[in-house]
């Protein structure tokens, strides 16, 4: 698994941001920067939130909780999981029976079409 200082610094990189300009845009130093990037520091659960923000990712993914850094990233996903959050125990395993019944289908109509 990457660390979160390696997630930091390939994220800037990929953004063509230097420790620099991530440090401006944080409202912090370039020493801050670094030492986050080194993984001898780490941000506050606010200053994690803006440096997601800042890199187009999402505080799971520099936190290690997902490796893709765009699983909740689409509108229309983060939509409907808020409306899930307001069901019943009995109603989400009901989505969850049938969005597993989609996956499945899914993945065999790939797998039989090779």
């Amino acid at each position: 698994m990457i660390s979160f200082g390696k997630k930091i610094a390939a994220l800037r990189k990929e953004k063509r941001l230097s420790q620099t300009e991530l440090a401006n845009k944080l409202n912090t130093s370039v020493s801050v920067i670094s030492r986050y990037e080194r993984d001898e520091m780490t941000p506050s659960i606010e200053t994690a939130k803006k440096l997601a923000t800042l890199l187009n990712t999402t505080v799971g993914y520099l936190l290690g909780e997902t490796e893709d850094d765009n699983l909740l990233k689409d509108p229309k996903m983060v939509s409907r999981l808020k409306e899930l959050r307001e069901f019943s125990e009995q109603e989400k395993e009901q989505v969850y029976f049938n969005l597993d019944a989609v996956i499945r289908e899914i993945k065999n109509r790939k797998t039989y079409a090779l």
